[in-house]
């Protein structure tokens, strides 16, 4: 393990820190945000937040956050930054997108 992914684990502190861009509370937002809660329940159980902006009423943030796409799952801490778009049905593809397994097992 590199020196630069020691010291950004040291600020791991177990938790997921995820965010949900959405536009609006369109059914894709919606299932998005379904999805990832019950994701989170049944992989990460009390060992995540999730943050949900939605663009429609924070449209800089897309730019500055570099979201192409909506729904877009972000997955802040741990580092690095992972990314996944749609509407997260696909259990598998999110949890090894996210990486949770790995993390999961330590």
């Amino acid at each position: 393990m590199s020196q630069e992914s020691e010291s950004a684990d040291e600020h791991f502190d177990g938790n997921f820190r995820l965010t949900l861009y959405v536009a609006g509370q369109t059914p894709k937002s919606l299932a998005a945000f379904k999805n990832l809660k019950r994701i989170c329940e049944e992989n990460l159980q009390g060992r995540y937040t999730i943050e949900v902006i939605d663009l429609l009423k924070h449209p800089h943030l897309a730019k500055e956050h570099q979201i192409l796409a909506l729904p877009t799952l972000v997955r802040k801490l741990p580092v690095p930054m992972k990314k996944v778009i749609g509407d997260l049905s696909n259990t598998e593809k999110t949890l090894v997108a996210m990486e949770v397994h790995s993390y999961s097992e330590r």
